[in-house]
């Protein structure tokens, strides 16, 4: 099994009755996410190269969670990583277009990371509230007739529903 499939089967495990289990993760995972995007950041020109694992030992991870750290920075990248099939050998970068990371971090609504100090070092105030103002345009779903209901899936992508996510009355 690849390493994707086996991070989604651990991070998104709908059978795990206890709520707890999974949220205490995902807190843990979004601390160290934080971190490691603190570190990247200071020094956002860098090009990072190297296995899975060894980029897990060098910003201190579990192989699992840099697996989730890879799924969610490829967007980002200049050029993307072979995710749905990497193992702990596979060659993967973390070179990253500045602007794009940024974005996408405002479109995952991932407030811990697109206001992190490091941030103001790369962009001024002024463009990072352009980019800000950039990416909430274009995270805007237009509704094209097509009526929406509550148990659909988000047309946001985020994979809830949509009464569970931007449906959610509020």
């Amino acid at each position: 099994m690849a390493l994707l499939d086996k991070w989604k089967k651990m991070a998104y495990d709908t059978t795990i009755n206890d709520t707890n289990t999974l949220r205490k993760l995902w807190d843990d995972y979004f601390l160290q996410e934080k971190r490691v995007y603190s570190e990247l950041l200071k020094n956002p020109d860098e090009e990072i190269k190297g296995t899975v694992k060894e980029l897990a030992e060098k910003y201190q991870l579990s192989v699992m969670y840099m697996t989730g750290f890879l799924d969610g920075i490829n967007e980002s990248l200049k050029e993307a990583n072979p995710i749905e099939e990497m193992e702990e050998d596979t060659e993967v970068n973390l070179i990253f277009d500045k602007e794009k990371l940024y974005m996408n971090m405002v479109d995952a609504k991932a407030d811990w990371l697109y206001n992190l100090e490091e941030w103001k070092a790369i962009f001024d105030d002024e463009k990072r509230d352009e980019l800000y103002k950039e990416a909430k345009k274009r995270g805007t779903v237009r509704n094209e007739g097509a009526k929406i209901y509550p148990n659909d899936p988000c047309p946001c992508g985020s994979g809830k529903k949509y009464k569970k996510c931007c449906g959610k009355a509020g």
